[in-house]
């Protein structure tokens, strides 16, 4: 796969992991939260595993651990999220927890020794600027809920890190995939020590977790592997920008939400963010020379 192919695919994957906030949202109304991962991401392995199953049962054990690495990894990013959307609104949440685009970087620097490239650094802080524009509405005080949004940031920029690290040594596909049925083995765990465990009931329950599993889980969680191999873990946080601009559009679409002039501008500034960074430094000097000419 070449990198233009899987960064669009990596696009692709986070705008199907964005609808999940509105969807999880409504479902978290009456299901428990670690009833609703377990529900979403064990139907979601089930659906894989039928058109997947001659791979699964030939994985390796060693393919099979980093699996459960992986998938231990969302799990707690999918926890510390859930935990904070109980309380906040979709727009706080979908900005503080994508600050991974921050994150990612700092942290390669910090795992690599070295200081991150000046273009990666510029993008991030225009993608930053733009969601910050895009999603906060009144003066931000750090409440239970925003601080386990913070907390889903940094481990979801850890987690990218780790698919980054495990997608290169492997089957990227295999790995999504046993990634998604840990998270589901985990959650009707943590479901039966913490809730208690139920099947969803009634048509919008079923209706959300449908859409929960095979849009935002099926598609979304299982090819993030597959896109991030194609390309570093730098340019997979920056595509995280994307997020809370579809959020919005979702809001506004359905919830009869307005973005207004600083929603416009802060969805222009992440949008413009992800397109300079496929432009080359050739290609930005054409660019230049083409207008002064």
């Amino acid at each position: 796969m070449t990198v233009r192919k899987a960064e669009l695919l990596l696009a692709s994957v986070i705008l199907a992991r964005s609808t999940s906030f509105l969807f999880t949202k409504i479902g978290m109304e009456s299901i428990g939260i670690f009833n609703l991962l377990g529900v979403r991401f064990s139907l979601a392995f089930l659906l894989l595993a039928v058109l997947f199953w001659r791979r699964l049962i030939a994985c390796r054990a060693r393919t099979v651990f980093r699996g459960m690495l992986l998938g231990g990894a969302f799990f707690s990013v999918m926890t510390a999220e859930l935990m904070g959307l109980r309380t906040t609104s979709t727009s706080i949440t979908a900005f503080l927890e994508n600050t991974a685009v921050v994150f990612v970087p700092l942290f390669e620097a910090v795992l690599q020794k070295r200081f991150p490239n000046r273009r990666i650094v510029i993008n991030t802080g225009v993608a930053f600027f733009g969601i910050a524009l895009l999603t906060l509405r009144s003066s931000l005080s750090l409440t239970v809920g925003e601080a386990f949004c913070i907390l889903a940031a940094v481990l979801y920029a850890l987690s990218i890190i780790l698919t980054d690290r495990l997608a290169k040594r492997d089957d990227a596909l295999m790995l999504g995939i046993l990634q998604v049925g840990f998270m589901g083995l985990f959650g009707i765990l943590a479901a039966f020590i913490f809730e208690t465990p139920r099947l969803p009931s009634g048509g919008i329950e079923w209706g959300v977790i449908l859409i929960l599993a095979v849009v935002c889980t099926g598609f979304g969680f299982t090819l993030q592997p597959v896109a991030q191999n194609g390309t570093t873990s730098e340019r997979a946080g920056l595509y995280c920008a994307l997020n809370p601009v579809f959020a919005s559009f979702l809001g506004t679409v359905f919830l009869h939400e307005h973005l207004g002039f600083r929603g416009i501008a802060g969805s222009l500034l992440v949008l413009s963010a992800v397109a300079l960074s496929h432009v080359s430094k050739d290609g930005l000097k054409a660019v230049l020379r083409t207008d002064q000419c």
